[in-house]
């Protein structure tokens, strides 16, 4: 195996003679565990192996994703690593519901959902908002693309996740066969309209702004451009990595089960943890393009990665659904309801104004701290 050349493995080791890059060995030793772990019932010493091979294929995940990232450019970038996200999110939400059954089963996918929203809009948001302000006191991006992509989150989330509640075709919680499958096309179309605006119709609207002419900036301006050679190189150990991902953390999803049983913690704690785990390559991304004094490729990541949770995911599980027994309950919780209504009011004062302080930083983190709180003591 040769070195991918993008400049950005600088960890590496020997073995016959060849040099092997971290990012490299790990998605590998990653498919190793899963062939042995797979079906099967974990110790808490491998169990521990486990997860530490699962953070360690996420880390591969997002460091490949960023040279395929940098080598198409933004808001091509961002796509990439969102569509990645969406993957393992979907896959894990499918098989989870798969093996699980009754009550659990029916709100793991909104639970997952939500909570990807809630991270994504409050927590990489306010995360790359504070590092951002903290590097130049503000935070500077075009309020025009992120105000057409919180639109965009919001619509996709009340018609999935609040409509629900208040339909009376079925019980509630509950879409009936024909509303979810609305539900479903709606959320193809918005997705798709979205990403058409993102990168043909209005791609300067999604770019880097410059703080000295207002313009926008069309390059990474951070790293030298990676070769065809080793983009389609670390394109192929992102998807390796993605399957170790996926594999493990469906390894490691009885665990952190019977953990959240053991502990007394509502169900919904679940699809917390399983929204953090997937949305780590995100988080990692974002927080480091606002160190690099990008909080838009940020916030292209974070509402991003919030549409994608839900575009994509509602129509798989509306496709799986008519495989699988038992209710599938997508509608949310009043607590949840005004938690989202508080982000959307929140982000939509953060994005009008095309800059954010520290204040909008803190808004945000709160909320997210709120969220946090509120699913372990709801």
């Amino acid at each position: 195996m040769q070195p991918t050349g993008s400049g950005h493995d600088r960890y590496m080791i020997a073995i016959a003679g060849r040099r092997i890059t971290w990012s490299g060995l790990v998605p590998w030793l990653a498919l190793a565990a899963l062939a042995v772990t797979w079906g099967r019932e974990l110790p808490a010493l491998l169990a521990a192996v486990v997860a530490l091979l699962l953070c360690g294929a996420v880390l591969a995940a997002v460091h490949h994703a960023e040279v395929v990232a940098h080598r198409v450019g933004e808001p091509f970038g961002s796509l990439v690593l969102a569509v990645a996200v969406t993957v393992i999110e979907v896959a894990l939400i499918v098989s989870m519901m798969i093996s699980g059954s009754g009550a659990k089963a029916a709100t793991l996918a909104r639970d997952t959902v939500f909570a990807a929203v809630m991270i994504t809009t409050t927590g990489i948001v306010g995360s790359s908002l504070l590092v951002a302000a903290l590097r130049r006191r503000t935070a500077v991006f075009n309020a025009e693309g992120t105000g057409g992509a919180l639109a965009t989150v919001a619509t996709l989330a009340t018609l999935s996740l609040v409509l629900p509640t208040f339909t009376t075709s079925s019980p509630q919680h509950e879409f009936s066969p024909s509303q979810l499958g609305f539900a479903a096309v709606a959320s193809v179309v918005l997705y798709g309209l979205f990403v058409l605006t993102q990168t043909v119709r209005h791609r300067d609207y999604f770019l880097p702004v410059d703080r000295s002419s207002g313009g926008v900036i069309d390059e990474d301006g951070h790293a030298d451009r990676p070769s065809a050679r080793a983009a389609y190189t670390s394109l192929a150990f992102l998807l390796v990595a993605l399957v170790g991902v996926v594999g493990l953390a469906k390894v490691e999803s009885p665990t952190i089960e019977s953990a959240v049983a053991r502990m007394d913690l509502p169900q919904a704690v679940v699809g917390v943890v399983i929204a953090l785990l997937v949305l780590l390559p995100e988080t990692i991304a974002a927080v480091r393009a606002a160190s690099r004094d990008r909080p838009q490729i940020s916030l292209n990541l974070a509402f991003g990665s919030a549409m994608a949770s839900i575009g994509p995911t509602i129509p798989v599980i509306a496709v799986a659904s008519i495989w699988l027994s038992g209710p599938l309950k997508l509608g949310l919780e009043p607590v949840h309801m005004v938690l989202l209504a508080i982000t959307v009011a929140v982000s939509t004062l953060t994005v009008v104004p095309g800059r954010a302080t520290l204040l909008q930083a803190g808004l945000h983190l709160v909320v997210f701290a709120a969220f946090l709180f509120l699913a372990v003591k709801p």
